[in-house]
């Protein structure tokens, strides 16, 4: 049980379910976020209110932040009322994925004033936070990690140390969701090719899934959201695109070639231009399968 005073900045989709996981391991948290009624959602369950980042690292020696992008990122760490100007604050854990400048960057402003920034993005999305079964990604100062790592155990059971520097975590984090993405795309093309030849769609998924083709698309998204056609996944099409686009940026910065890459950053730009990115990243495939004219049905699921 965490019988310690933890801060937590950002309450949203993914922040509130990590959130929630710290409050059912024992944690009495100090929480901040934009939106009133995601605050008095914490509050009514034990949460202390704090209406700045700066008096949440004014309340505790530890506290974590999952914003929706860097920019945001970057001014709860080190905007006028951020946590570089909490009285008692000395680790901040950033779990966004925000690319590695920004990181670096707010690990360089928080280390001036004696606060140490582990870069924490985490893999696995709203439901795998809910169900504790997330992937930590961490990197940062040894001693500071040692401090955060028993709090992040909350989120789920594998957590991977990459380095002391920040800003690893991030490129870490972005080589796996780059995967993931080319995975969505490349699975649902694929079965979409299957369903326009007259193959059963739970038939393709259940070979899929016995076979080499077998990756968390066929595992999970396409049972789960697609084939019941619910959409409902966890994350947003906006999401995966970010992420998607900060990986092809580092990737021009360095100078490594990503044809693949490109064209799966093509797939998820196009579904963003069509509106579709509030909407849940499974809705991809809506696109392929208009393309074909058939849909990627599994039995019972009615027309």
């Amino acid at each position: 049980m965490l019988d310690r005073h933890i801060g937590f900045i950002g309450l949203g989709a993914m922040g509130g379910a990590l959130a929630e996981r710290l409050l059912q391991s024992g944690a009495t948290l100090h929480v901040h976020d934009v939106d009133p009624q995601a605050v008095a959602r914490f509050v009514a369950a034990g949460a202390h209110a704090c209406d700045s980042p700066r008096a949440v690292a004014d309340s505790v020696e530890l506290a974590i932040g999952c914003l929706p992008n860097g920019h945001v990122s970057k001014a709860v760490a080190l905007g006028e009322n951020g946590i570089v100007h909490g009285a008692r604050v000395k680790t901040y854990v950033e779990c966004s994925t925000i690319g590695r400048a920004t990181v670096m960057a707010m690990a360089e402003g928080l280390a001036a004033k004696g606060i140490a920034l582990i870069d924490a993005p985490v893999s696995g999305g709203p439901k795998g936070a809910r169900a504790g079964t997330l992937s930590v990604i961490a990197s940062g100062p040894r001693e500071a990690v040692a401090v955060a790592l028993p709090v992040l155990a909350a989120f789920g059971p594998k957590q991977f140390v990459v380095g002391e520097q920040a800003g690893m975590a991030q490129m870490m984090k972005l080589v796996n969701n780059l995967v993931s993405a080319a995975n969505m795309a490349s699975a649902f093309e694929a079965v979409v090719l299957g369903a326009k030849a007259g193959l059963d769609p739970d038939v393709m998924v259940e070979v899929l899934n016995g076979s080499t083709g077998r990756n968390t698309a066929t595992e999970t998204k396409l049972p789960q959201s697609v084939l019941t056609r619910s959409f409902d996944y966890g994350a947003k099409v906006d999401v995966i695109y970010k992420d998607v686009h900060l990986a092809l940026a580092e990737a021009e910065a360095l100078g490594v070639p990503m044809w693949v890459g490109q064209n799966t950053g093509q797939m998820w730009r196009h579904a963003v231009s069509q509106g579709a990115g509030a909407q849940d990243y499974t809705v991809l495939i809506r696109f392929m399968e208009q393309w074909a004219g058939v849909e990627v049905k599994g039995k019972g699921v009615r027309p």
